[in-house]
């Protein structure tokens, strides 16, 4: 037989370095260079100069930094690689640091600086010609929670429970009243049930149970009585502390109570369910992710001012133009884009609808429909299908959930009263009334402008294949369908490894 020689106690005459082995076009090279040229003195300071001499930083976060490139996410595994494979011995000099001690280093080390790591590495990429920080494409996608999917607690929940709480408590203090009313000259006065308080408890149902006690002969009542006086107030404080933690959110997990329960997209049968995740926002330019937040509100909606107020922080100004789908067309947000002075390529929630582009089932626009009456802007007036003026009647404002004031004029018809067209028109009773929101129909008519131009019809081409393909290659190509860590400061941290790590492959290509 023709074999080669194989003979495993053969020396070497010379034997090679761990440079010489690894390729000069390596990925591992990249991260090594690019990681060599920063500013790491913020990475410095939070190490304290007393005590055991600690690993070097800048190897720990080469090794941090491509771990995450190798899609290595685990700590034990990371440790792991730092013994056996050879592009980690050669970034860390053949020291091997314990799972705990990388462990500490994403998660205490990294936690108050990564940022700034971050944005160093964008600046070289921009220095690189790679992106210019000018155009960006912004879009969301829900990661889930490595917390328990059934340890739930719902905001709407609690509010069900107290308000039962309350009845209960009304309902037998006016049988322990009726009861004093029969025998007493001076019976207690009644408490006011609509904001209790464990102290508040505390007492009724100490004056409750006394007086049941004493005077009743219905079991029921009195167990009732006893259930309430041993249970209410500590639920109660427990539901306070819930509310706490929800804040303005309606929902959170036990075992990780920044995680909110968001709708995740269908899987394979279809089926969409509710799990502990967090709203990851990105902009990207040339696939390069530029800027990234996580947040706890499930609508992307609400997320555009912290999002651009990050990028600010970042690179001390804002981008000049932002192209996003119709989850962000909001009049807050068309408002804070045109005072910072952003050309905004942003959809409204029925731009494609009106465009006949949806996906989902077209539906053509009833005549009677209120965007197909005629509008007098001059004498602010509308104009119903039998020409019957429709004069402005009152303003309304709305709050919405991030605290903005929308402004609603109300229009109403003056005598709808046997029009043959009524059945079609509207079926309410008396006469038909309408609502406009003017700033946003103006903001609108902007949006539509800049979206149906030349370079509106091209950003929006640029958009899928841009921000929504970096989602794409993380959540499949590098499987990052999960987070490892909890809190939501864990979370963007380790968000942000995984947009450095994919930053550096983006370069390394």
């Amino acid at each position: 037989m023709n074999f080669k020689e194989y003979n495993q106690q053969q020396n070497w005459l010379f034997p090679p370095s761990i440079e010489e082995l690894i390729p000069a076009n390596h990925p591992v090279r990249i991260v090594n260079g690019v990681i060599e040229t920063m500013d790491l003195s913020s990475l410095y300071e939070v190490y304290y100069k007393e005590g055991k001499p600690a690993f070097h930083p800048k190897m720990m976060l080469k090794i941090m930094v491509y771990a995450y490139m190798d899609n290595i996410y685990s700590s034990r595994k990371i440790e792991k690689a730092m013994r056996e494979n050879i592009n980690f011995m050669w970034l860390s000099a053949k020291q091997v640091a314990d799972h705990n001690t990388i462990a500490r280093f994403r998660s205490e080390k990294l936690k108050e600086v990564f940022k700034d790591l971050f944005a160093q590495v964008v600046m070289l990429l921009a220095q690189e010609g790679l992106l210019s920080l000018k155009r960006v494409y912004t879009d969301g996608t829900k990661i889930e929670s490595v917390a328990g999917r059934y340890t739930f607690v719902w905001g709407n929940a609690i509010k069900t429970r107290k308000a039962k709480m309350a009845e209960q408590l009304e309902e037998l203090w006016n049988y322990a009243q009726s009861i004093a009313d029969q025998q007493d000259q001076d019976p207690p006065e009644p408490p006011s049930f609509k904001k209790i308080s464990p102290e508040k408890i505390r007492q009724t149902a100490e004056k409750m149970s006394k007086i049941i006690k004493e005077k009743s002969t219905d079991a029921k009542r009195k167990a009732k009585a006893r259930y309430i006086k041993k249970n209410f107030a500590d639920h109660l404080e427990k539901y306070q502390q819930q509310e706490e933690i929800l804040q303005n959110r309606n929902s959170y997990s036990k075992t990780d109570p920044d995680a909110t329960f968001m709708r995740m997209k269908d899987d394979h049968m279809q089926n969409g369910q509710l799990k502990p995740g967090y709203n990851a926002q990105i902009s990207t330019e040339n696939q390069i992710i530029v800027n990234y937040t996580l947040h706890q509100d499930t609508n992307d909606l609400h997320t555009l001012k912290s999002h651009l107020q990050n990028h600010f922080e970042l690179y001390g100004s804002l981008p000049q133009e932002l192209t996003a789908d119709a989850g962000y067309g909001s009049e807050e947000n068309f408002k804070l884009l045109n005072e910072q002075g952003i050309k905004a390529y942003v959809k409204y929630p029925l731009f494609d609808k009106e465009q006949g582009t949806s996906k989902k089932k077209k539906t053509r626009n009833k005549p009677f429909d209120r965007d197909c009456l005629y509008y007098n802007k001059e004498e602010d007036y509308y104009v119903c299908p039998m020409g019957q003026v429709m004069e402005k009647s009152k303003e309304i404002t709305k709050k919405t959930k991030s605290g903005y004031v929308q402004r609603y004029s109300c229009y109403t018809a003056k005598n709808c009263e046997g029009c043959p067209l009524r059945g079609v028109c509207f079926k309410a009773k008396g006469n038909r009334s309408i609502e406009r929101n003017h700033p946003l129909e103006y903001y609108k008519s902007k949006a539509r402008e800049n979206l149906l131009s030349a370079t509106g019809v091209l950003r929006r081409k640029e958009r899928m294949a841009d921000v929504e393909a970096v989602f794409a290659h993380l959540k499949h190509n590098r499987n990052f369908k999960r987070f490892s860590l909890k809190g939501l400061k864990k979370v963007e941290l380790e968000f942000g490894l995984h947009a450095l790590a994919h930053n550096l492959k983006k370069m390394a290509a």
